[in-house]
């Protein structure tokens, strides 16, 4: 049988009424209370809003996604009869989910956990002194090499964080480094340079106050031995146990995302089938270049569950 494995998105997939089609089914509903009833948000009245603007908080955002992309996961266990994938991955924030979905968290502790990392990455940069921007058709060399010409002159932080695909990569720091790499990456041959909309600077150095906040809230959290093979952040590569997934956790906040290894290591591991489990299609678009010949499937409906049933 054809391998397939499960990837779950990150930070920037949430839109409004995105569990709408998974409405019908009552683990959707019971998953989307026991998150509200962990933490005190009502994340399924947030999703029902007139504008984004609640969805988009960062503290908000974490814990929804992570909730709406392990909600999808249990349609699935549900439809399918039990079917579990060969391997699971998940983009920064996505990690979390795949590590609900393999066991090793319980879904409730994880709610909390996002929670408090997503309060820690937001305390870590105040507010409009954070930056981060797409950078495309460049090399991953390059991207680095720009980067580190702008930091060795000073003007702040600022490095590669979101290694996403070949020729796209994600450059975070303090927002006058970023401003100023976006200037030295375009005149080294950049296609295009896009500042993003966020309030955090994800995955670089400016985020090492919130990984030491991190590492003590991990102590307070039970881990377990991972039911299916997890491919980790940090290095692209499978982990090995409990410890290496805990260290991960905490390297994650201000290491590089390296979702191109990540892929890679599914084709090397002969995954011939990636499933997007959870809202939008943000990483069946980076897989696509990455694994060329791999199938890919978005699970975010009842239809694409039955075509996911037929396909494997």
């Amino acid at each position: 049988m054809t391998k397939f494995a499960f990837v779950f998105p990150g930070q920037g997939s949430q839109a409004l009424k995105m569990m709408d089609n998974l409405a019908e089914f009552a683990i959707v509903q019971q998953t989307f209370a026991e998150a509200s009833a962990a933490i005190g948000v009502d994340f399924w009245a947030m999703l029902q809003e007139e504008t984004a603007e609640n969805i988009n908080q960062t503290i908000n955002t974490q814990p929804l996604l992570l909730t709406a992309s392990y909600a999808t996961y249990l349609v699935w266990l549900e439809q399918s009869g039990g079917k579990v994938p060969d391997y699971m991955a998940g983009h920064s924030l996505g990690e979390y989910s795949a590590l609900v979905a393999s066991g090793v968290l319980d879904f409730v502790d994880a709610v909390k956990l996002v929670r408090k990392r997503a309060e820690f990455m937001q305390e870590a940069v105040k507010p409009g002194e954070g930056g981060m921007a797409a950078v495309l058709g460049l090399s991953d060399e390059l991207v680095i090499e720009g980067c580190a010409e702008v930091m060795a002159s000073g003007i702040g932080v600022v490095q590669g964080v979101n290694f996403n695909s070949v020729g796209q990569v994600v450059i975070a720091g303090n927002k006058a480094a970023v401003e100023k790499a976006s200037e030295v990456l375009k005149a080294k041959g950049a296609r295009k340079v896009m500042s993003l909309p966020v309030s955090v600077p994800s995955h670089c150095d400016l985020m090492k106050p919130a990984a030491e906040k991190l590492a003590l809230e991990l102590n307070s959290v039970k881990f377990n031995p991972a039911k299916i093979p997890l491919i980790q952040n940090v290095n692209g590569e499978i982990a090995s146990d409990i410890h290496a997934i805990k260290e991960g956790l905490v390297k994650q906040l201000y290491s590089p995302v390296l979702w191109t290894k990540s892929v890679a290591t599914l084709a090397q591991n002969d995954v011939m089938t990636i499933v997007e489990c959870g809202p939008g299609k943000v990483l069946s678009g980076l897989n696509k270049r990455i694994h060329e010949s791999a199938k890919l499937f978005n699970l975010n409906s009842a239809e694409s569950m039955t075509a996911l049933q037929a396909s494997l």
